[in-house]
């Protein structure tokens, strides 16, 4: 994939997150390839927990939400949506500041079923969770 291919997708990425969750987290997708997709999120008081830590909640948005913005890139967006359908994860690591990068990578790319695993980072490359996700390739509603 070429670099002006890369940037596109991003910006497009970044636009279509204008107004939404994404925004208010602060995630910001910084590298795609083939059959990834990886974005940042800062951690900090936004997104913790009662105890100073990186909630758990906050890690899941951003795996659904790098993992769903993946399977827009094999989707037709004039013809199809994507929808989550089941999320796990694995918390292995707290985290109170910084930022944490969440990688999601194609495991199965059926017609109608996409399956990402999604490694959620800190800045030395340290495990903080491991997630699963299944997202559904629907027709878009006219």
């Amino acid at each position: 994939m070429d670099d002006v291919t890369k940037k596109k997708i991003l910006e497009s990425c970044a636009q279509y997150s204008k107004n939404t969750l994404m925004e208010t987290l602060s995630i910001e997708y910084i590298d795609v390839g083939e059959g990834f997709l990886k974005a940042k999120m800062p951690v900090n008081s936004k997104v913790h927990q009662p105890m100073g830590l990186l909630h758990g909640g906050a890690s899941v948005a951003l795996a659904e939400s790098v993992g769903s913005a993946a399977s827009m890139l094999f989707a037709n967006p004039e013809t199809e949506e994507i929808r989550g359908i089941e999320i796990s994860a694995n918390h292995l690591k707290s985290k109170r500041e910084g930022e944490v990068f969440a990688t999601a990578k194609i495991v199965h790319k059926g017609k109608t079923l996409h399956l990402w695993e999604i490694r959620i980072e800190d800045e030395e490359g340290n495990l903080i969770s491991l997630c699963k996700l299944t997202n559904i390739v629907m027709p878009k509603n006219k």
